[in-house]
C-alpha cells in the first residue's frame, strides 16, 4: 500500500449538471502578475496563456495550472494567486485558457492532450527544470491522468478538492449537500435523488428524454430545484455527458509521483472522505501528502469567499513548502 502523510483536518465539492466539478460563476479577477504573454498549439486550436517567472535567477521548477470546470480563463483568482507566490519562491507558473466548447464540458482526454502541449511548450521556454501539474476541482482528473500515464512529463502533482469518485457520483453527493445546507429534509433528498436519476438515465441513452423530462416536469415547481442544476427543458437542451462516468480510481492507481491533496473541511462538493479512502487505498506513490484546510470549502479560502485577499495562510504556506521540498530534493 501506498505510503501517505496526512495533516490538517477536512470533508467534500462543486459542479454542474452535465458542466462537471467546478464552482459557481463568479467575477473573473483582472490579471495583476507582469506575466509573458504566449499561446500553446494544441493542434486544432491555440489557447492564450501566461506565463510567470522568478523575477530573479534562474527557474528551479515550474507548475502548470488546470481548470475547474466554470472556471476557463487563466485571469481566475485561484490561478493568479499561484502566479503572485510560486514565482517568488523560484517556481515558474503557465496559466492557460481552456479550449471553448460550445456545450458541456471539454472532454477530459482532450483537457489532458492539452496539458501535455502546456508541458511541451513550458520545456521549450524554460529547458530541463522539474514540472508539476496543479488541478482544482474538474482539472484534478485530467492533472492525475497526465502524471499517470505521462509520467516522464510529471515531477510532481497538486491537488485542491480532488474527487475519487466519478463524476455522477461526485454531482449527487453535491448536489444533496446543497439541499442539507439550506435545511431541506429526507423527503426533499428523496425527490432529488430521483430527478438526478431521471437525469443520468437520459444522457446514458437508458430511457427517452420523454420520460425524463416527466419527472423534471414533477419537480420543476419545488423551491429546491435550481440547486439541482438540472435544466427546465431536457427535450431542447443538447448536452452529454461524456465523462459522467468516468473512474478515476485506476488513474490514481498508476500516478507515481509525489502528490500534495488538499480539502477543505467544510467542503461542498467533493465527497472528500470517501475520495481520501480512495487515494489512500490505491494510489501508486509513495509520497502522498493530505492536508485538510480549517474554515475553507471547495475552495482553498477562507469561508468559501472568492478573493485573492481570502486565499488560505495554511494553503499557501503548505503549498510553497511541500513544493520547494520536492524540487529540491529532485535527482538531477
Amino acid at each position: 500500500m501506498a505510503g501517505h502523510r496526512d495533516c490538517g483536518q477536512y470533508p467534500s465539492s462543486r459542479l454542474r449538471w452535465i458542466l462537471l466539478p467546478a464552482a459557481k460563476v463568479v467575477r473573473a479577477a483582472v490579471c495583476l502578475t507582469a506575466g509573458v504573454e504566449l499561446s500553446i498549439d494544441a493542434g486544432d486550436v491555440s489557447l492564450p496563456a501566461t506565463l510567470d517567472v522568478p523575477p530573479v535567477g534562474p527557474a528551479r521548477g515550474a507548475v502548470v495550472v488546470l481548470h475547474g470546470s466554470a472556471m476557463p480563463q487563466r485571469s481566475y483568482f485561484l490561478y493568479e494567486h499561484l502566479a503572485r507566490e510560486l514565482p517568488r519562491a523560484g517556481v515558474a507558473v503557465l496559466r492557460f485558457d481552456r479550449r471553448p466548447r460550445e456545450h458541456g464540458d471539454v472532454p477530459f482526454a482532450v483537457q489532458a492532450d492539452d496539458t501535455v502541449a502546456a508541458v511541451a511548450e513550458l520545456r521549450r521556454r524554460m529547458g530541463d527544470v522539474p514540472v508539476g501539474l496543479w488541478g482544482w476541482s474538474q482539472g484534478t482528473w485530467p492533472a492525475s491522468a497526465v502524471a499517470a500515464r505521462r509520467p516522464e512529463l510529471v515531477a510532481l502533482l497538486v491537488l485542491v478538492a480532488s474527487s475519487g469518485v466519478s463524476p455522477a457520483v461526485q454531482m449527487r453527493y453535491g448536489t444533496a449537500q446543497q439541499l442539507l445546507q439550506r435545511g431541506y429534509g429526507d423527503a426533499d433528498l428523496a425527490e432529488l435523488a430521483r430527478l438526478r436519476e431521471a437525469l443520468e438515465g437520459a444522457v446514458r441513452g437508458h430511457i427517452d428524454r420523454a420520460t425524463a423530462q416527466a419527472v423534471v416536469d414533477r419537480y420543476a415547481d419545488r423551491p429546491w430545484f435550481p440547486l439541482a442544476h438540472v435544466p427546465r427543458d431536457l427535450l431542447g437542451h443538447p448536452g452529454t455527458w461524456e465523462d459522467m462516468d468516468y473512474d478515476p480510481q485506476p488513474v490514481i492507481a498508476q500516478v507515481n509521483c509525489p502528490t500534495l491533496l488538499f480539502y477543505g473541511e467544510s467542503d461542498e462538493w467533493t465527497p472528500a472522505e470517501d475520495s481520501i479512502a480512495v487515494w489512500r487505498r490505491v494510489a501508486g506513490t509513495n509520497d502522498l501528502t493530505i492536508h485538510r484546510l480549517t474554515d475553507c470549502t471547495h475552495l482553498p479560502t477562507r469561508g468559501g469567499a472568492e478573493t485573492l485577499e481570502s486565499v488560505s495562510s495554511d494553503y499557501t504556506s503548505t503549498l510553497l513548502g511541500w513544493i520547494g521540498e520536492r524540487i529540491s530534493h529532485k535527482p538531477k
